[in-house]
């Protein structure tokens, strides 16, 4: 419930802090003392739209700061929470707006987006009024008030993941569906283009490979010629092996009369002949390798080519054209395989929508029950409320499973008719101002036990009314009240001798000054008297008047 209001430059507000309690509380004064205001400021606390001239003139900003009393349980907690913020203790909602039209919102003086603020508002205040075309008289959450009646939220949860699961099922199908057609326009394609590249068998690595043995080869006719050169000059007339063993048989005539002294220089000859066979022997391996062959050289640069060529093609380097083959080839087996899977994703699919099906049309069979049981209760409250010429239906419009959502099959909208054999229409188009406040009066006794907000907000549901009609729409309030917290603008001394917290709203202060503030008295039991007696009586308050307040207060403890 709504525990504590704070309002600091708010029109005519300077600074006001208002205690609340459960039960019915009712607000009554002067016609223009300002009530309207305290259901704006709560307004901006809960989310209303932003509005700078709601900023007390003179002041830079207003600020409204709304404090919720709530069970552990209650759901907003658990949006809260899920937002990361604190969920614990009592839950305050604070709006600053500032006069230039921007505003801030805050919850557990946290920062908040207006979107979350609103959303946790909603959970927290519901406001009705002649003129307000939300809540009960807003046809787009009829559907969620008669779930909320018939008790069916773990239902439409359930329901909820059917569609969810039914979807994904659709969506993937589809998908699948998709994949499968293009693969199938480009099956042609594929088959040509992974027949060329197991037809080439590119390598890794080979693009580097032939391009250094096509520049080797492109070279080598020059190659061979130094090569021929540096063989002539070890092996041919007058070269190096000639002069080298020409030098080791001298030394060696000469060695047997040098005692020794010419082995080493023997030895090293020896050595470098030996070298220089080898690189002969090296020298006549390269010239075989290098001799220059046109047909091979065309044959390496035609496998080059047409490596470049087709990974200029694809797009790729030529190093990944074995991998680019190893992907199309894999498609084209998906192709293969892709009849199979798709029947497995109908059939997933068929099932989880009959899955869907089945379960939409138990709850839109519990739906149609629980709204007759509904209308019943609605109904028997009209009466008393001098609307027994007029009936309500809640209309049940069940779409084909096709067209259905989330929250199943059903599209519902409460209808009234205000005189017998009258077309039934939207509570909102064929019931007057009086009447409508009356019916939504009804509506919410029927369904206050049931997933209402912890606080009710009814401004002056008892307008046009008098008598024993505003005597009846007090005493549903009070009924109301044993279940929530109900706070009433009212003018009505009926409705206000069942408060439980009476509050009278006063304006006061020097108007030539532009002083002029709107204050909230908390009434004690005399100062209650004399405001019902004003009520009945008007400005003079008899004696008359008194008696007649004390009779309605003593009627209704």
């Amino acid at each position: 419930m709504l525990a504590a209001l704070s309002i600091r430059d708010i029109v005519l507000i300077e600074k006001l802090e208002l205690s609340l309690d459960g039960g019915l509380c009712t607000l009554t004064g002067e016609t223009g003392a300002g009530k309207s205001i305290l259901l704006d400021a709560l307004g901006l606390a809960i989310g209303a739209r932003a509005d700078a001239g709601l900023v007390r003139q003179g002041a830079e900003q207003g600020s409204v700061s709304a404090v919720f009393d709530l069970a552990a349980s209650h759901p907003a907690r658990a949006v809260l929470s899920e937002n990361g913020l604190e969920a614990d203790g009592d839950i305050i909602l604070r709006r600053v707006q500032t006069k230039d039209g921007r505003s801030r919102a805050f919850i557990n003086d946290q920062p908040v987006s207006i979107g979350l603020l609103r959303q946790v508002g909603d959970m927290l205040v519901e406001v009705h009024g002649q003129h307000d075309e939300r809540g009960l008289l807003d046809a787009s959450g009829h559907r969620a008030m008669l779930d909320a009646f018939g008790g069916f939220e773990r239902q439409v949860a359930d329901l909820r993941a059917l569609w969810n699961a039914a979807s994904a099922a659709r969506e993937a199908l589809s998908a699948h569906e998709a994949l499968l057609a293009r693969a199938k326009a480009e099956q042609d394609y594929l088959t040509h283009v992974v027949g060329e590249l197991d037809e080439l068998q590119p390598q890794p690595g080979e693009e580097t490979a032939l391009a250094e043995e096509r520049t080797l080869m492109m070279h080598s006719e020059k190659i061979a010629g130094d090569l021929a050169e540096a063989e002539e000059a070890l092996s041919g007339d007058g070269g190096l092996d000639a002069r080298l063993a020409v030098a080791l048989r001298r030394l060696s005539r000469a060695a047997e009369q040098a005692g020794g002294r010419l082995d080493a220089a023997i030895a090293a000859l020896d050595r470098t002949l030996t070298e220089a066979a080898e690189a002969r022997d090296q020298i006549a391996q390269a010239m075989r390798a290098l001799e220059f062959d046109p047909a091979r050289l065309e044959q390496a640069e035609t496998r080059l080519f047409a490596l470049r060529a087709a990974a200029r093609k694809h797009n790729v380097q030529v190093d990944d054209l074995a991998a680019l083959a190893d992907k199309l080839r894999g498609e084209l087996q998906e192709i293969e395989g892709g009849e199979a899977r798709l029947a497995i994703l109908k059939k997933a699919a068929a099932e989880a929508e009959a899955r869907y099906g089945a379960a939409a049309r138990a709850l839109s069979a519990d739906r149609a029950r629980a709204a007759a049981k509904l209308d019943k209760e609605v109904m028997k409250e009209l009466k008393p409320l001098k609307l027994d010429k007029a009936s309500f239906r809640t209309n049940i419009e069940v779409l084909p499973e096709d067209h259905g959502g989330p929250e199943g099959i059903d599209r519902v909208s409460f209808l009234v008719s205000t005189n017998p054999g009258a077309p039934f229409g939207p509570i909102i188009k064929i019931a007057s101002g009086g009447e409508l406040s009356r019916f939504v009066l009804a509506l919410k006794v029927a369904l206050a036990s049931r997933g209402s907000a912890p606080t009710l907000i009814f401004d002056e549901v008892d307008s046009g009314v008098g008598g024993a009609v505003a005597e009846a729409v007090g005493l549903r309030l009070a009924e109301l009240a044993r279940a929530v917290q109900v706070i009433v603008v009212t003018h009505s001394p009926q409705v206000a001798a069942r408060a439980q917290h009476h509050f009278r709203i006063s304006k006061g202060g020097e108007a030539k000054a532009q002083k002029v503030a709107t204050r909230v008295e908390t009434l004690d039991a005399p100062a209650r008297r004399e405001e019902i007696a004003r009520m009945l009586a008007g400005a003079f308050v008899t004696d008359e008047a008194r008696a007649a307040a004390d009779r309605l207060i003593g009627g209704h403890p």
